[in-house]
């Protein structure tokens, strides 16, 4: 067994976890047990309650805005909370009300009030990031980024539970009881990593520098943030990643369930199925494939995740019903999509994690996560409209972006390997 574990670095990274990255990694499969139950459903529910597809699109450009918001004043309330204290409180707050709201909800303003309180979440995101990463070790983060992932698409094993509720409940009482269940788990998720977790040290530092400071001080401290994402290329390269890879989840994962029940004609009762696939796909490929990137050589680990995706999603679009290479073509386009996204999502928070400053990486991701909603606010909208004219479009733009992918880390590294040769004659 030992000998096993020294041979698999990514399963000796997760038994050598200590302190808050353990706290973090270990808690995290009580999200599959809670939201990713609900999530493969969260789009039909919304259309099973009355909304229509351009109404879903502005319920989800809303929760941007509301994301583009909090994620501004993030990196202040985190300094001045601390990292573990404002991860519990806005976990629930972003979490855990809404659940009960979606979980009541009646119409279209339910889910927009539901919208601007899961806004809150780029709180936790980048205060969670803290405490997951600033104490551990720097060559492991691309290893437990591909845990955090793992665990997360662990919720492929419980999908069945959301396939037998809505097809012995159909599927809006169903997913009301499911709502509630998020309730109760996250909330319970919450109190465990508290109670396990300790302030980092740099948030301890942070929190003691920005004691006597009032609000307007501490965000005007961004400049010298901004000033260090100007002059860091790595930063500019990891935020232009981020943003093709958040517009890209975002619009696969709302219309997805929407080209697959009302163009390919899957039932409702057999929707988690496909995204139970996916994640078990993706916890082979990080075993298989994602655990031997090495996190000083992601060009060619990038090239080929926008490339896998492209292929996934023209592959979907291509499927016009359920027959038999229907579902064949469907199935391979799982394998492709699975492998692109978890790839791109891992190298994602890699890279930010890589070239963000260490003393600065609350107010740096702040600001990240802020350019990141401001610019795919409208995408929630524009792709509302997108399918409402056609349900292949929204995966067509998404193959745009990929390719807009690829032409940025082209740039991106010939100007690195170009200065590398320059620095070395």
């Amino acid at each position: 067994m030992k000998k096993f574990l020294q041979k698999h670095q990514l399963l000796r990274t997760l038994v050598e976890l200590r302190g808050n990255p353990r706290a973090c990694v270990y808690t995290e499969p009580m999200w599959g047990l809670s939201m990713n139950l609900c999530l493969p459903y969260a789009t039909v529910y919304k259309l099973a309650l009355g909304l229509s597809e351009v109404q879903v699109g502005i319920v989800v450009s809303i929760s941007l805005f509301s994301q583009m918001i909090f994620a501004f004043l993030s990196g202040a309330i985190i300094d001045k909370m601390g990292r573990r204290k404002s991860t519990a409180v806005f976990d629930f707050l972003s979490w855990c009300i809404p659940c009960l709201i979606w979980a009541s909800s009646q119409g279209f303003w339910f889910f927009v009030v539901a919208a601007l309180f899961n806004g809150m979440l780029k709180i936790p995101t980048v205060s969670w990031d803290c405490l997951l990463i600033e104490d551990a070790p720097k060559d492991k983060i691309t290893q437990i980024y591909s845990w955090v992932i793992i665990f997360g698409n662990l919720s492929a094993l419980f999908a069945p539970i959301s396939s037998l509720l809505v097809a012995k409940l159909t599927l809006a009482p169903a997913l009301r009881i499911l709502y509630i269940n998020a309730f109760v788990i996250m909330t319970a998720k919450i109190l465990i990593l508290y109670r396990f977790s300790t302030e980092t040290e740099v948030g301890k530092m942070r929190r003691e520098a920005t004691r006597n400071m009032t609000w307007i001080e501490m965000l005007s401290g961004y400049k010298d943030a901004l000033r260090k994402i100007k002059n860091s290329r790595g930063t500019i390269f990891a935020i232009v990643i981020s943003i093709i890879v958040e517009i890209s989840a975002m619009i696969g994962m709302t219309f997805w369930q929407v080209i697959a029940s009302r163009r390919i004609g899957i039932p409702d009762e057999l929707l988690p199925i496909f995204p139970m696939v996916r994640s078990i796909l993706s916890i082979f490929l990080f075993f298989t494939v994602i655990s031997r990137i090495r996190q000083s050589k992601l060009k060619l680990p990038l090239y080929g995740g926008f490339l896998s995706a492209i292929i996934g999603y023209a592959l979907l679009i291509s499927i016009t019903n359920t027959g038999v290479w229907g579902y064949v073509i469907l199935s391979v386009s799982l394998v492709f999509e699975a492998l692109g996204m978890a790839v791109l999502s891992t190298l994602r928070e890699s890279l930010v994690a890589i070239h963000a400053d260490r003393t600065e990486r609350s107010r740096i991701m702040a600001l990240l996560q802020t350019m990141v909603m401001m610019v795919s606010v409208p995408f929630g909208y524009i792709g509302g409209l997108l399918s409402d004219i056609s349900k292949i479009l929204p995966f067509v733009l998404i193959i745009v972006l990929s390719m807009a992918g690829i032409l940025a880390t082209a740039v991106f590294y010939r100007k690195s390997e170009k200065a590398v040769y320059l620095t070395d004659k």
